[in-house]
This record gives C-alpha cells, structure tokens and sequence, in this order.
C-alpha cells in the first residue's frame, strides 16, 4: 500500500507564488508518474503537471511558463512551484502518484488536497 500526502497550499496575492509538495510513502516497487491536478469550485478536476521517472512533462496551457514541477526521486516527492499566480488558479490542488505496488502491478493514488487561492 501507498499513502499520497500534500502540503503549501495557503492564500497569496495576484502576482505571488506558492511551492507545493507531494510526498508517496508506504510499501510499493517503484513510481512512474507523479503529477498535480486541481478543482475549482463547480469545475471537473483538470491536469496541472505531470512529470513521469523518465523526465518527461505535460503542462496545462494555462499554466505553462508560469508553473514548473519537479521530482527528488530518492525522497519519492514531486514539487510544484507556482509563480506569476492568478485569481483563476484558486482550486483545491490534488497530487497523484501512478504506484506499482508488486512488478506489474499498478494503482492511481491520491492525496487529500491542498487549497491554493489567489486573490486579486
């Protein structure tokens, strides 16, 4: 089993920046991709960032340029550091993690979000 955990959310003014963390923990084989999506309120949740063990990475376009995720691999984290942030950007933020818990055995876990708003 593995546990998905989030923190850094808060409140920031138009302009700030905020960095958030996602830790897995708990008993698996290895990780592949690791990524934030988020919920604002009435909206589906959407893809924010994703980044796979290989270095690969998919942005929301609303993002891109502004947000930048990154990965300590041996820390089983993934980072999402939010800059130039925007009033639209306030959501609650959910990390995922894609767990192989035995060889070929795969599950989506995720965390219990963090808020993130931005007011203007």
């Amino acid at each position: 089993q593995a546990q998905v955990a989030e923190s850094g959310g808060g409140l920031v003014q138009a302009g700030g920046s905020l960095r958030l963390s996602c830790e897995a923990s708990g008993s698996f084989f290895s990780i592949n991709r690791m990524g934030w999506y988020r919920q604002a309120p009435r909206k589906q949740r959407e893809l924010v960032a994703v980044l796979t063990s290989s270095g690969s990475t998919n942005y929301a376009e609303s993002v891109k340029g502004r947000f930048t995720i990154s990965r300590e691999n041996a820390k089983n984290t993934v980072y999402l550091q939010m800059n130039s942030l925007k009033p639209e950007d306030t959501a609650v933020y959910y990390c995922n993690a894609q767990v192989e818990l035995r060889a070929g055995i795969w599950f989506d876990y995720w965390g219990q979000g963090t808020q993130v708003t931005v007011s203007s």
